[in-house]
């Protein structure tokens, strides 16, 4: 057999083992009508669910969002939760489709765990937490403190590499979760406690005296979070990616849940193709044109979500920062929907 005759055999046999994978987790979804979420345990603003069952926080509402992109019912989900050890294990085997949990995107999830990042909800830095009456303003005096990191997660590495670079001799405590972290930090096992900055201000929210614990203002790392799947499915891959970008681009135009009906008759293009009055988007993704149109209706645009569960008129307290638009001076640029 002639060279150009074998590549042409060797592509076509390459195609066809794709495309035979291809959708596996998508059609799965469909068949059993429900997105099962991993989910944090217990996170106030991220994910906690309540004496019923229900799942809330910013996490939860990426889940419902791509649920209500899915079935046009941001209901059809079910939240398992997880520890950091577990979530990517439960991922990789298909106990759940979708990794919402709060999970910092990097090369080495991308290339060694068989998953892969959908881009980016909410950029973070990992910190310092520390009890105002130590007197530290400034992480580099925590020379010979003891820190609580949780195992299994990209701060017990953080911590490693910036406590070598400054030259610090740290005592590390490893805890398996954020509760026994917690426990160990208000017992004295530990003198603070290192996390993603957004989370150690949830923790801050379930202490006794909250306004005793201050976070300091070092960022020691880079978080970019964000939902993940398994690779080898790119219509799955792509129902969470454009779920994501559909809030993004909603916030941008000004369409919510309160006025996304109103919206409908806007003569704006871009607000038309969202919502699925022009055009056959949603089609292109196996899902119904008005995909888009039920993820506002029912979970609301970016900034509703973050104002909602994370926001300053809530606990968290946080503000929008790098999570802000790309024209408020933020990080938050939504793809196009066209």
């Amino acid at each position: 057999m002639k060279f150009m005759e074998m590549a042409a055999l060797s592509a076509s046999l390459a195609f066809t083992v794709t495309s035979a994978s291809a959708g596996t987790t998508f059609d799965a979804v469909k068949s059993k009508g429900y997105v099962q979420c991993g989910l944090s345990t217990g996170t106030p603003g991220f994910s906690v669910a309540d004496s019923k069952g229900e799942w809330y926080g910013f996490d939860v509402d990426m889940c419902k969002a791509v649920a209500a992109a899915m079935f046009g019912d941001a209901s059809k989900f079910r939240g398992t939760p997880l520890s950091p050890q577990q979530r990517f294990t439960a991922l990789q085997s298909g106990e759940i489709d979708l990794l919402t949990r709060t999970v910092t995107a990097t090369m080495a999830r991308d290339t060694t765990l068989g998953l892969t990042s959908t881009g980016i909800n909410h950029y973070d830095s990992q910190g310092i937490l520390v009890n105002k009456g130590l007197g530290i303003k400034k992480a580099a005096e925590l020379g010979g403190a003891a820190v609580c990191v949780q195992t299994g997660s990209t701060t017990e590495l953080n911590l490693a590499d910036w406590s070598r670079a400054q030259k610090l001799d740290l005592k590390t405590v490893v805890v398996a979760d954020v509760q026994e972290g917690v426990r160990a930090f208000v017992g004295g096992r530990c003198d603070a406690f290192t996390s993603d900055k957004s989370q150690l201000a949830s923790i801050r929210t379930t202490l006794d005296k909250p306004d005793e614990y201050e976070i300091l203002a070092d960022d020691l790392s880079k978080e970019p979070n964000g939902p993940m799947v398994r690779q080898g499915d790119d219509q799955w891959f792509n129902v969470a990616r454009w779920t994501l970008n559909a809030m993004l681009e909603a916030e941008e135009y000004g369409i919510t849940s309160q006025n996304v009906d109103e919206m409908m008759t806007s003569s704006n293009p871009n607000v038309q193709r969202i919502l699925g009055v022009t055009g056959e988007l949603g089609k292109g993704a196996g899902l119904d044109d008005k995909w888009a149109y039920n993820i506002i209706k029912q979970v609301g645009n970016y900034g509703e979500s973050f104002a909602r569960t994370l926001g300053k008129d809530t606990p968290m307290n946080l503000e929008r920062g790098l999570d802000a638009q790309w024209k408020d001076g933020g990080l938050m640029y939504g793809w196009p929907l066209r």
